[in-house]
């Protein structure tokens, strides 16, 4: 053992096991503190860390209790005890190893065990900061020389050590981000705080090489996030805020209908597998069908009007003649060719005010329009191609009137709560940033220009640079129905992008989902989009294409298990039901129960962080937020007393009560 090394000793082991030490203290320390040749140092802090040399390595130790007497030893009457200069010992456990040659790597796991005796040792900086790896916080980046040698972060601060004095607690860059993250704790307990903390920590990098390739995107359902990220714009770093109020108004977030894929209409719509789901998949192939112009596509939209104008006429339901011929007359005005329109109609000489036809030109007609009748001919299948929402209503007519053509008589009564739901859902103040009309001569909105606004990025020259590396989407204003409508489709409109992107994993996307418990849900949802499908695929797919997930939520035992076992990082807040501790404790069983007895003491703004960004789960507090986001906690002495007359500190938007 080296001479500095003999100047830090603490204690020596007097007790040795597999999964437990015991270190008696020197005589003469005064509560647990040592002064070292460096500085003050207070050991016996749980948590706290000791080095035990054997050969060539140290032991790495964690302080989980303390004491003045050692229970195997006799008990000495009160009279005989004297509590200062008792013996005092430490219970530590092993957690790794650390060789004493600089520059090598801790690794876990106890290979060596150290003799009765051997020397323990308080724990230096350098060391904590080979133990966790961080040594080195920052790297020079290559290929860039403007300014020279411009820096990058390896390592984030992310706030100060509760158990090593003005500690920095650092996390690795690429472990922390390369996989999913979790930041749970009590409401209250400053999760929001942490995220808003974490982002400004990393964004506020102070020299030119900055965070510019990130991507964060925030699906802020409680509005706060805005004024703590805002700031940060600036010196090529863009913050961008889609607020989303259900509302079609200007400057507000819009969802156009056909971006939504077929499963998310067959959820939201609640279509049964049996008899609803092919009606509605037929209905959503028409859509794109009938706008298509090609020679392939004429032949399959003629072959279907002449199926429904035949059943229309020809069928045994309960509809009058007027409504028939009415039916007949809008799928002509709508999706006329130039065989088959309203024309027709009246070259027949049809009555439109009485529906029936002059000189019994009824038969002649049909004959004329069964002539487009094809055999085997296979309907479109959806494809997304931009449709006004109100065609979609018809063509669930239409795909019932096929239906029906081909003997299936009761299919319009089997499909009557499907219709109903559609009903509503385009009656509904709150979906009409999801119901758009298709412009005259505008432009429409398309999946590409929409996801390049969602990622932050613009076109310039030919090629996607970024402009916005935070992307808000406020959803306060709206309810949890739309929220995991919208958190689904953009979830998976972002996979399905970066799954099928070249090069693949090459432009990393995080989206931070704040109070995840409310749509990414253990139990089945209560409402039609079922977020979980599409969220436990990104948690178990999404890293291999650059897709992370940062959950934030104060019901970890809520949350889909799917989506939290594989998050590889934990910052854990405070936490006290016993349902939460034990959801935790399952999905970390690597994490020892010393550790886990933390959580329901821990402080506000103090967390426990563990996982393969850090080495050793480490309490710490954390780094200030500023300015922080709007979850402050009510300030209610200041709020409740007041002299009589003072006007109440609130305001009432016109449409809150709707």
């Amino acid at each position: 053992m080296s001479r500095d090394d003999r100047k830090r000793a603490i204690g020596k082991v007097v007790s040795v096991a597999a999964d437990r030490f015991i270190i008696e203290m020197h005589a003469g320390t005064d509560n647990f503190t040592v002064v070292g040749f460096d500085d003050v140092h207070y050991v016996a802090r749980l948590g706290s860390f000791l080095m035990i040399p054997v050969q060539t390595d140290y032991v790495v130790v964690e302080v989980v209790g303390l004491r003045e007497r050692d229970p195997g030893s006799g008990s000495a009457s009160a009279g005989e005890l004297n509590k200062a200069s008792s013996a005092k010992f430490l219970d530590v456990v092993p957690v790794g190893m650390l060789p004493q040659e600089r520059g090598a790597k801790f690794r876990f796991g106890v290979s060596i065990y150290p003799s009765l005796y051997a020397d323990a040792l308080y724990a230096l900086d350098t060391e904590l900061d080979r133990v966790f790896e961080i040594d080195v916080a920052t790297e020079t980046a290559p290929g860039l020389h403007v300014p020279p040698a411009p820096t990058r972060y390896r390592a984030l601060s992310i706030g100060k050590s509760a158990v090593f004095e003005g500690y920095d607690v650092k996390v690795k860059i690429d472990d922390f981000f390369g996989g999913h993250t979790a930041v749970l704790g009590n409401t209250g307990s400053g999760k929001s705080c942490t995220v808003s903390s974490v982002l400004q920590s990393l964004f506020e990098k102070a020299d030119e090489n900055r965070a510019r390739g990130a991507t964060f995107v925030v699906f802020d359902v409680n509005g706060e996030y805005w004024q703590a990220l805002s700031p940060l714009a600036g010196n090529g770093i863009g913050v961008n805020r889609l607020i989303l109020d259900g509302s079609a108004n200007a400057n507000r977030f819009r969802l156009p209908h056909w971006f939504l894929d077929q499963t998310e209409w067959e959820l939201l719509l609640q279509a049964s597998e049996r008899t609803q789901i092919p009606v509605l998949r037929t209905a959503l192939g028409l859509t794109g069908m009938f706008r298509a112009n090609a020679p392939e596509a004429l032949v399959i939209k003629e072959h279907f009007m002449a199926r429904c104008i035949t059943e229309c006429f020809r069928g045994a339901d309960g509809d009058s003649p007027v409504a028939k011929f009415h039916r007949v007359v809008s799928l002509l005005q709508k999706y006329p060719t130039e065989d088959l329109n309203v024309n027709l109609l009246r070259h027949y000489g049809a009555n439109f005010q009485y529906g029936n036809f002059q000189n019994n030109n009824l038969e002649a007609f049909l004959n004329k329009v069964g002539e487009k009748l094809r055999d085997d001919v296979e309907l479109p299948s959806y494809d997304r191609t931009p449709f006004a929402f109100d065609d979609l209503e018809e063509c669930l007519d239409f795909a019932i009137l096929y239906e029906e053509s081909h003997g299936n008589r009761q299919i319009r009564d089997y499909c009557s709560q499907m219709l109903t739901r559609f009903k509503s859902l385009k009656e509904r103040p709150d979906f009409q940033f999801l119901r758009h009309d298709l412009p005259g001569a505008g432009i429409v909105p398309s999946i590409e220009s929409f996801l390049q606004g969602l990622l932050g990025l613009q076109i310039v020259a030919g090629l996607p640079v970024k402009q916005n590396q935070i992307i808000i989407v406020d959803m306060n204003a709206v309810e949890d129905e739309v929220v995991e409508l919208v958190s689904s489709v953009l979830a998976r409109m972002t996979f399905r992008l970066l799954r099928q992107a070249e090069p693949r994993n090459r432009f990393p996307v995080h989206l931070l989902l704040e109070e995840a418990h409310r749509y990414i849900s253990e139990a089945p949802s209560r409402y039609a989009i079922d977020a979980n499908r599409i969220y436990e695929r990104i948690a178990k797919e999404g890293r291999k294409y650059g897709l992370f997930l940062f959950v934030a939520s104060q019901r970890p035992s809520e949350l889909s298990k799917t989506v939290l076992s594989q998050c590889s990082n934990f910052v854990v807040h405070r936490i006290q039901n016993p349902d939460d501790l034990s959801q935790i404790r399952q999905m970390t069983p690597f994490i020892s129960d010393s550790v886990l007895k933390r959580l329901p003491s821990l402080p506000k703004q103090h967390a426990l962080v563990f996982g393969t960004s850090v080495n050793l789960p480490t309490t710490f507090r954390v780094r200030d937020a500023n300015p922080l986001p709007e979850s402050d906690d009510a300030k209610i002495r200041d709020l409740w007393f007041h002299k009589e007359g003072d006007p109440a500190n609130i305001r009432f938007r016109a449409d809150a009560a709707r």
